[in-house]
């Protein structure tokens, strides 16, 4: 990975964290994107110490915001001339319905439409590698979910799970449908499942509800770097180099739910994201 530059969405704490000092350590040039500059300076420090490495670099943008998405491509592109990997690791769970700067339902908004928007304007810079790859982390959660079309931001009806595995599942069919418009060329995509990683991503940061089940569960989770590792194998080995539109589980290639392969659905996704993201 020595030279090579990647970009780790919500590389503050956490598997975003874990990825970024594993290639750090393997000398790539890591941008750590977080949305909390007062976060990201912490997780910077901490990451060069883990990692030993120089080769990092923080940059901010809440992926929630559109508008910031598109203030932080602009800035990145003014940096750097290609982009080798890209790790859409950032996610949130919401117990209650939240927004977006934009509207949206926050899991759809931030773990779908964010990283939507983000991919498209730096795929110049990945095709500009000798050999770009996408990472897209997803969850078995997706075999729960469906896209609902008729009410995307569940207006009419919420619970954290049918929000959490519509975006997952959005995860996956936005990786298939790239795919398949990246087919001849340099660039390959692909979607994870980690397993279940100890991580804060359902603790409320204002209440703090879901930390007393993450500890009684704690035991039974993986670690950060456990569920780390098949990200870290799809940016890094050899193996995978040519691999695309597949679906990873413990750094091998597994089947989907149905939905989650079926080319209409994703390309009607597709449309509908372009759509709301303001590319048509």
């Amino acid at each position: 990975m020595t030279g090579k530059i990647v970009m780790v969405t919500g590389a503050n704490s956490g598997m975003g964290l874990a990825t970024t000092v594993e290639l750090a350590k393997q000398g790539a040039h890591v941008v750590m994107v977080c949305r909390s500059r007062e976060r990201g300076e912490l997780a910077l420090e901490q990451a060069r110490k883990q990692s030993g490495s120089k080769e990092l670099a923080l940059m901010t943008c809440d992926l929630g915001s559109l508008a910031s998405i598109r203030s932080f491509t602009a800035a990145f592109k003014q940096k750097y001339d290609r982009l080798d990997v890209l790790i859409n690791n950032a996610g949130v769970v919401s117990l209650k319905r939240e927004l977006t700067s934009d509207g949206f339902e926050s899991q759809i908004g931030i773990n779908h439409l964010g990283h939507f928007l983000l991919t498209n304007e730096l795929l110049e810079l990945i095709k500009a590698a000798p050999q770009g790859r996408i990472v897209n982390l997803s969850s078995g959660a997706h075999k729960a979910g469906r896209i609902h079309f008729d009410d995307p931001n569940l207006t009419k009806s919420y619970n954290v799970v049918k929000g959490y595995a519509q975006s997952k599942l959005a995860n996956i069919l936005f990786t298939k449908e790239l795919a398949t418009r990246l087919a001849g060329t340099r660039v390959t995509v692909n979607s994870v499942h980690p397993g279940a990683v100890a991580t804060n991503i359902g603790v409320d940061r204002k209440t703090g509800f879901g930390k007393t089940v993450h500890k009684l569960l704690r035991p039974f989770f993986r670690t950060p770097l456990e569920g780390a590792r098949t990200a870290i194998y799809l940016a890094s080995s050899e193996a995978a180099a040519g691999q695309t539109g597949q679906y990873y589980i413990d750094s091998k290639i597994v089947q989907t739910a149905s939905k989650g392969s079926n080319a209409e659905l994703a390309a009607r996704l597709w449309a509908w994201s372009e759509q709301q993201v303001g590319l048509t």
